[in-house]
């Protein structure tokens, strides 16, 4: 089964009573259990297109659909990491990972179970005490995966969730993530600014175009994992998100209207 978007449009109110248009006529099929890493131009409406794949905001026109059925709020098949990580200041590294099984009245000791073993799974033997000030970057951000994966969510969604990290810890998280994966067999959808990071992971590259955003590439990473991003194989694949990054750029210039 697959994750399908159909004639997806969105758009937000204005103060006038007129809209902007964010997202126009994105048609998409992801396979089940694939990674698909998402680049545009910043502003072009990726953050909205995971949310709105969330069930955390509703499409204007288009539908959504799931194994067939049709996502048309919170949904309990997707989970969600951010940039900031999002954790609970509050809840040591435990506790954070078991707060989904909490929420579904699973009984503690069932919960506490579940987590030491993504504990394990994820590398944080020692910290299942501490709390997120008390961790990495590299760190928070596992606690934050390991929580989206364990209720058994189908969907990954990821929104730049290695932007704030420095370039080793970064390219750390990018292993282990795939590894995470292959384990997994999760559908995985990464945005990412970092053309590198978008070819080194995916299995496709979407390219949404400036706002409103549509789908202006659909690039098949062909490569197999693991990837040497120094190959000319990779170059090819990164010169052509590269070209079509720039030809947005130069379409945004043109349409800027001076003040």
């Amino acid at each position: 089964m697959a994750l399908i978007i159909s004639d997806l449009y969105k758009s937000f109110p204005r103060e006038d009573t007129g809209e902007t248009p964010v997202l126009q006529d994105i048609s998409l099929t992801i396979d089940a259990g694939s990674f698909v890493t998402i680049i545009g131009p910043s502003g072009c409406g990726k953050s909205t297109l995971l949310r709105l794949i969330a069930g955390l905001s509703l499409p204007t026109r288009g539908t959504i659909e799931l194994n067939g059925n049709p996502i048309s709020g919170a949904c309990d098949k997707t989970g969600f990491v951010f940039q900031n990580y999002a954790l609970f200041p509050w809840l040591n590294v435990i506790n954070n990972i078991a707060f989904p099984l909490a929420m579904k009245s699973v009984p503690k000791r069932e919960r506490t179970m579940q987590a030491h073993e993504y504990v394990k799974r994820f590398g944080l033997c020692g910290f299942e005490k501490n709390y997120p000030a008390e961790l990495s970057g590299g760190m928070q951000q596992r606690v934050a995966i390991a929580r989206s994966l364990i209720d058994n969510t189908e969907v990954l969604l990821m929104d730049e969730p290695f932007g704030a990290l420095d370039s080793q810890t970064r390219s750390q998280m990018q292993q282990f993530l795939l590894s995470v994966w292959q384990e997994t067999h999760r559908t995985v959808l990464f945005i990412t600014h970092n053309i590198d990071e978008a070819v080194f992971l995916g299995q496709r590259v979407i390219c949404l175009t400036q706002r409103p955003a549509r789908v202006g590439d659909d690039i098949r990473i062909e490569a197999p994992y693991p990837r040497d991003v120094t190959s000319d194989e990779f170059n090819v694949y990164r010169r052509s998100v590269l070209k079509f990054l720039d030809r947005e750029h130069a379409e945004g210039m043109r349409d800027m209207v001076p003040c």
